[in-house]
């Protein structure tokens, strides 16, 4: 890596961490994703394909790397150690299904309250998580001291649990045995702790999130995205103590959701140590979902939120969001040049801010 490089992405690091400080001024953040720059293809997430998912994501971060050169936005480049959501449940003793055109997912173990107790939490060297750290030990051996990680995918515990416990009869223990339900959240996460704890210990505390692509210094990110079934008074019963727990653990949080979460939304903005929030939603002719978003958050968290991209010149782009608010939005470029001017126009109305 160059100096000139490396002083660039250090710059951009810095950047995310002064903005996602509580007490940052508003503004915002953007990313160009350039379809001449981004890698196509695809990997199967199957432990048995170690080697080709190290050369597929080394490509990548090779091509992130070129383009931190030209492309003057405030992507921070990774090492994209890419696994579907089965993870945490495959190391919990749930069977996979691998199919061959998506990605993997868990099939439940439990059906019924009493089988919780039998769960235990595996010892991480021992478990189906192991291999994911021989994949990370080897990308980050290649990109050197410095170089960032992407996380796997990060579910909550309750969201883990969901997966181990066949969900219409998790639902239905809520009301009928709700702590077998909080026994299983424990113990999720205490695996979560556990792994999170190592993957820190061995490539430091500067990642890029799951989902989507924003860095972070300290903290976790994860995907939270049950509580679109649950009323407000569940989440507080089930699924608060565990945000709490690992934002206090970790030192933050950034949280993820792409359920129909509108009910929730004061519970998530009263998470301490919330950052940054990442809502989806696919837009319709007369949703306000995410315009709503934006307002509900403005004096809290980073924002960075999917499902409506208004239809705007480049320039107009940051007036579209809320007075207060600090935004990261993303804009999709064909060539390098277009990529190259939404950059230039970008920079010099935030530098102008």
């Amino acid at each position: 890596m160059s100096t000139d490089i490396a002083g660039k992405i250090e710059t951009r690091k810095e950047r995310w961490v002064n903005f996602c400080q509580p007490d940052a001024k508003s503004g915002f953040m953007f990313i160009v994703n350039c379809k001449a720059a981004l890698q196509t293809g695809t990997v199967h997430l199957w432990p048995n394909m170690k080697e080709q998912r190290i050369e597929h994501i080394w490509k990548a971060y090779v091509d992130r790397m070129e383009a931190a050169e030209w492309l003057d936005d405030d992507i921070v480049p990774f090492l994209n150690n890419i696994t579907g959501t089965e993870i945490f449940a495959e190391a919990m003793g749930c069977e996979v299904e691998r199919p061959e055109h998506n990605n993997p997912f868990a099939l439940p173990r439990i059906f019924f309250p009493g089988e919780v107790a039998g769960i235990k939490v595996p010892e991480l060297s021992n478990s189906s998580l192991a291999y994911l750290f021989d994949i990370a030990d080897e990308l980050y051996r290649r990109g050197g001291p410095g170089s960032v990680m992407k996380l796997v995918d990060i579910q909550s515990p309750m969201d883990i649990a969901a997966l181990i416990w066949e969900k219409s009869s998790l639902l239905m223990a809520m009301f009928d045995a709700p702590e077998a339900v909080k026994e299983l959240a424990a113990k999720c996460c205490e695996l979560l702790i556990a792994f999170m704890d190592e993957w820190f210990s061995r490539y430091g505390i500067d990642y890029v999130a799951h989902y989507p692509d924003y860095f972070m210094r300290g903290g976790i990110t994860l995907s939270e995205d049950e509580i679109g079934i649950v009323d407000e008074q569940m989440f507080q019963e089930f699924f608060r103590g565990e945000l709490v727990q690992l934002s206090e653990h970790f030192g933050g949080i950034g949280i993820h959701c792409c359920a129909d979460s509108r009910h929730q939304w004061q519970n998530l903005k009263d998470i301490p140590g919330l950052r940054v929030i990442n809502l989806c939603r696919p837009p319709t002719r007369t949703d306000t979902f995410v315009t709503d978003a934006y307002k509900f958050f403005a004096d809290g968290p980073v924002q960075m939120h999917f499902g409506w991209e208004p239809d705007v010149k480049t320039e107009e782009m940051p007036s579209q969001f809320p007075d207060g608010a600090r935004v990261v939005f993303q804009l999709n470029a064909d060539t390098k040049d277009e990529a190259r001017k939404m950059c230039d126009t970008l920079n010099a109305l935030r530098d102008n801010m």
